[in-house]
């Protein structure tokens, strides 16, 4: 029988963060001292995935948001009711420590990230991200993820794909 590597968790007060080094100075730097005052006004949640010495091996954020209907690509905006926003999950953040690049980890949270909002019994109709480079972007359109036609790093995923 074999153990799950990680295991996730919202992030709490017993989570050690300040070990973590995704190679990124704003993303540690997030977690490290914004992440906790964020998640005490409500503005976002944060998922840790876990290694078994419970380490802190990656991390993401999920909040509400919306997108303008006329940002989206013209075939899916018309299949939408005419509503001036469309509801959203924004992942905020996602972030792999260097440790454990390599593993397969971010594209486990990113999984995650997706299923938590296609579970949510408040309606959303995708999951969007605002990739901070264009590895990161190539990293989401692997993924099926959609970019704006007028912002290539904003890009969306319909939640309804991913419920089938």
């Amino acid at each position: 029988m074999s153990v799950a590597p990680f295991r996730l968790s919202l992030l709490d007060t017993t989570h050690d963060r300040n070990a973590f080094d995704s190679g990124s100075e704003p993303l540690n730097r997030y977690l490290k001292e914004q992440v906790g005052q964020d998640v005490r006004r409500r503005v976002a949640a944060c998922f840790v995935a876990l290694a078994s010495d419970d380490r802190i091996a990656g991390y993401y954020t999920l909040a509400s948001a919306s997108l303008l209907l006329t940002d989206l690509p013209a075939g899916i905006g018309k299949k939408l009711p005419r509503y001036p926003t469309v509801p959203t999950v924004r992942m905020g953040r996602l972030a792999i420590d260097r440790a454990f690049k390599g593993q397969g980890l971010g594209g486990a949270l990113l999984a995650d990230a997706l299923d938590r909002a296609a579970r949510s019994e408040i309606a959303a109709y995708a999951l969007m991200v605002d990739a901070k480079d264009d590895d990161a972007a190539a990293f989401y359109r692997h993924h099926g993820f959609i970019a704006l036609p007028d912002a290539q790093r904003t890009l969306f995923l319909p939640l309804a794909t991913v419920q089938r």
